[in-house]
């Protein structure tokens, strides 16, 4: 029996199950590959003064589905990635770092005249970060036309980790994509940002019937769900269809509800912050990568947070995230935290 294609060209065996062999990744992450210009702590002064003295400015490689990789190829993960870069120098800078760290680079689109998404990135005195963006760049363009032709050789886990990021990838399109990805066998994950158009819970339930893993934020899941309460966010998620949503709390740790299960588990608690700058990616990342090696649900949420932790200590996405070593030490740390259950049933809120 030969294999067939679908409408998009991509090919899949007759029973639809993912191409034979060893080569495919064991994780694909779709999504948004940049440049970030850091500088901190920022205050108010350099809006009042006009200029303003701080500890640090850098250059560093960002974006969500790049930073995911990133983490998970240190991590020891055989890692592709799928984005869309100009023909311009940050774009060669990132198709470099991409070789340098191994993962593969086969689901690049290189556009010609593109402008390579520079992120200004402007931490403050706590570690938070405030983000100025080119909506004509990389960042806001991945389309569909970037992603379908790829999909034949995306990894086991595939994770769109730039929800809400680009305009051109509209809920109907998304929806076909990850109907794709789970007819032929493998686990989909979403990680969100903020929501731009005031979308709801309501508006996704389409797509999310067809998502093992959801990870967003407290303020991204409250602003999809309407409901302040991220433990109430993650059971409406759940509820939305699916399989396992994980809400990130910051530094109280996450919750995480799914089928049979629903607890929170507190974040490593002796981190110091200096830059929360792709923590939430780190987390995603980590906790994906556990799911890989068949951890507990507990266990994965235990392992992310120990990985977050260490990418906060650092000024950059993922510039802390080297040390795997370190990440067990902290897991072991946070596993010997008591997690809290929380109740299934709706009708206990």
């Amino acid at each position: 029996m030969t294999d067939t294609k679908t409408a998009s060209g991509i090919c899949i065996s007759p029973d639809g199950s993912l191409p034979a062999g060893n080569d495919l990744p064991d994780v694909t992450l779709i999504g948004a590959a940049v440049l970030d210009v850091l500088a901190r702590p920022v205050t108010q002064e350099v809006f009042t003064e006009g200029s303003a003295s701080v500890k640090e400015t850098r250059l560093a490689f960002g974006g969500d589905a790049l930073n995911e990789a990133t983490v998970l190829s240190r991590l020891g993960k055989k890692v592709s990635l799928i984005t869309r870069v100009g023909d311009d120098e940050a774009g060669a800078a990132i198709l470099r770092q991409l070789r340098s760290l191994g993962i593969s680079g086969k689901g690049i689109s290189v556009i010609p005249g593109l402008r390579t998404a520079v992120n200004i990135v402007l931490v403050d005195e706590a570690g938070e970060r405030y983000f100025l963006t080119d909506p004509e760049s990389s960042l806001r363009t991945l389309e569909p036309a970037d992603i379908l032709p790829k999909l034949e050789g995306a990894g086991k886990i595939c994770c769109l980790a730039s929800m809400f990021v680009s305009e051109r990838l509209p809920f109907p399109e998304v929806t076909k994509l990850f109907r794709f990805l789970k007819d032929s066998g493998r686990t989909v994950c979403m990680d969100v940002t903020k929501r731009k158009h005031g979308e709801t819970i309501s508006d996704l339930r389409a797509l999310l019937s067809c998502v093992d893993i959801l990870f967003a934020n407290a303020e991204e899941a409250s602003l999809l769900t309407g409901t302040a309460d991220p433990a109430g966010s993650a059971r409406m998620l759940r509820e939305a269809g699916v399989r396992c949503a994980v809400v990130k709390t910051g530094k109280k740790g996450c919750i995480v509800c799914a089928e049979d299960a629903f607890f929170s588990v507190p974040a490593f608690p002796d981190a110091r912050c200096v830059d929360t700058t792709g923590a939430g990616d780190t987390f995603a990342a980590a906790f994906l990568y556990a799911w890989s090696e068949g951890y507990s649900l507990t266990d994965c949420a235990c392992f992310a947070n120990a990985a977050a932790s260490t990418a906060v200590e650092h000024t950059g996405a993922v510039d802390g995230v080297t040390d795997p070593d370190k990440i067990l030490r902290r897991f072991r740390a946070v596993r010997e935290l008591p997690a809290s259950i929380l109740p299934l049933s709706s009708d206990h809120s």
